[in-house]
């Protein structure tokens, strides 16, 4: 027979220990730590011992997890606080910069909106940008991971847009329509990559949005 057959009809007929319980007491099988065997019952206790470590790691990293993302929600509260309380275009401008560079450790942060209102003064925020990325923008269900090549965003962090490795592009939406965009820069590659959690990049850019919309035409 082979080992798979064995398998099966053992767990086909669980009685079979019960009508041979002498067997269980004869039988050794090899140690997975050591060359000596041990009995069943011991090899049992020691895969128990084994899954709950690994129960163990897995709980250790779970509660880190949530540790972390208590962290993070309260500096979103934060964050959300402080744009609420801004009055201003430029007031909101520098809540963001302020928040992503001293609470979340986001170096470089700049963004571009669409239409420029009347009464704006010559900004960097409203300087033109070229078709394909509006295209993008309109596109982009949920915020942009990974390098800055082949993006003209990289040029938007003006003298150190050679220092940025990875972005966070994140698009702004008002009513539905698409705004504008914002970046986030950083020097480390792994700072912003491709498949990781954008959930609160997403919430960042509601937040952005809402407020930008308010104070825009009041620059």
């Amino acid at each position: 027979m082979k080992s798979e057959e064995v398998a099966q009809y053992l767990q086909d007929h669980p009685q079979f220990f019960e009508e041979y319980a002498d067997l269980m007491s004869r039988m050794v099988i090899p140690h997975p730590y050591s060359g000596r065997t041990i009995s069943i019952t011991e090899r049992q206790m020691l895969a128990l011992r084994d899954k709950n470590r690994q129960l163990q790691g897995k709980l250790a990293d779970l509660v880190g997890f949530g540790e972390e993302n208590d962290v993070i929600s309260e500096k979103m509260h934060r964050l959300g606080v402080a744009i609420i309380a801004a009055g201003s275009f430029q007031s909101v401008i520098h809540t963001l910069n302020f928040h992503l560079r001293d609470d979340f450790s986001i170096p470089l942060f700049t963004l571009r909106l669409w239409q420029r209102p009347g009464n704006a003064a010559e900004l960097p925020e409203f300087v033109g940008i070229g078709e394909e990325l509006q295209s993008f923008a309109e596109t982009l269900a949920q915020p942009y991971c990974g390098l800055t090549s082949g993006f003209e965003t990289a040029s938007w962090f003006g003298d150190a847009a050679a220092q940025v490795r990875s972005q966070g592009l994140i698009a702004l939406r008002n009513g539905g329509g698409t705004i504008g965009m914002m970046a986030l820069g950083s020097g480390d590659p792994q700072r912003f990559y491709s498949g990781m959690g954008t959930l609160y990049l997403q919430r960042l850019g509601e937040m952005a949005s809402a407020a930008l919309a308010r104070v825009s035409p009041h620059v």
